[in-house]
């Protein structure tokens, strides 16, 4: 039974779309179908995946509005020859007016999970990147998932806004999606050499009630660069630190309690 994951955090900048690309990657290199899925209007996991998102007949804003059905706005293989079983369906500018476009639409919060259901069993794991925001298409996003990951970057603020985003993870499992759980949260952009990192771990660790996986990503000039050639880490640079954590994460998620089914 596939596993739909979305990758939240309301704060920007704190390596969200990194990991919705990267942990995608590695999940298929491990061997699981995947699916990408770019809720962000940005569109930044689509080009991160080596798509040009300007130049889409059809994307997810497209298949929410029912102009096309998911299938025709798929992306199968958008790696190319690089032998991973890995899909996108991508995003584009037009994704930023669905708050007002929607606004007036029965059932809006349901939109992506509709879309979803149908092939959601093709796949073992989906990734659902959203937008650094609270809006309607977060909200879409969590409604769809089965978990809620959360990137957490090793800075000053780290906690900052994480108990907004832990009180509307709750308010959604109450209201619109009872199954919903929060997979985990994982800390992005550590760098050893500062006593900062390590400080933000220990009091996160300290103040947050949720589960932390071990794996911790380290602030890596490779991971920087791979999205500017289109390419997830593991590709662009086998051996790096980043490649490294990633894989690390793919793998505790594989084995995470939650996905005792797949």
């Amino acid at each position: 039974m596939g596993r739909i994951i979305a990758v939240a955090n309301q704060k920007g900048g704190v390596g969200k779309t990194t990991t919705s690309i990267n942990l995608a990657a590695c999940l298929a290199e491990k061997g699981k179908k995947v699916l990408a899925v770019d809720m962000d209007p940005q569109g930044n996991l689509t080009s991160g995946l080596g798509v040009d998102k300007n130049a889409l007949p059809y994307t997810i804003y497209e298949a929410m509005c029912g102009n096309c059905n998911i299938g025709e706005c798929m992306i199968v293989h958008p790696l190319g020859d690089h032998k991973l079983n890995l899909s996108l369906i991508p995003a584009g500018r037009d994704l930023a007016g669905a708050e007002v476009d929607f606004i007036d639409v029965d059932k809006r919060q349901y939109i992506l999970k509709e879309l979803l259901s149908p092939i959601k069993d093709k796949y073992d794991f989906i990734i659902v990147d959203c937008p650094p925001a609270l809006g309607m298409l977060t909200v879409n996003s969590m409604t769809a998932a089965d978990t809620v990951l959360v990137p957490i970057q090793c800075e000053f603020f780290a906690l900052d806004g994480l108990t907004q985003l832990i009180y509307t993870i709750n308010l959604i499992k109450k209201k619109l999606n009872k199954a919903l759980e929060i997979e985990g949260v994982v800390f992005t952009m550590f760098d050893a050499r500062t006593n900062l990192s390590l400080e933000v771990v220990e009091n996160v660790k300290n103040n947050l009630d949720q589960f932390i996986y071990k794996s911790i990503i380290p602030r890596n000039v490779r991971l920087a660069e791979a999205p500017s050639f289109g390419l997830p880490i593991n590709l662009y640079d086998s051996r790096s630190s980043g490649a490294q954590g990633y894989r690390e994460l793919a793998e505790e998620v594989i084995n995470n309690k939650l996905y005792s089914g797949v």
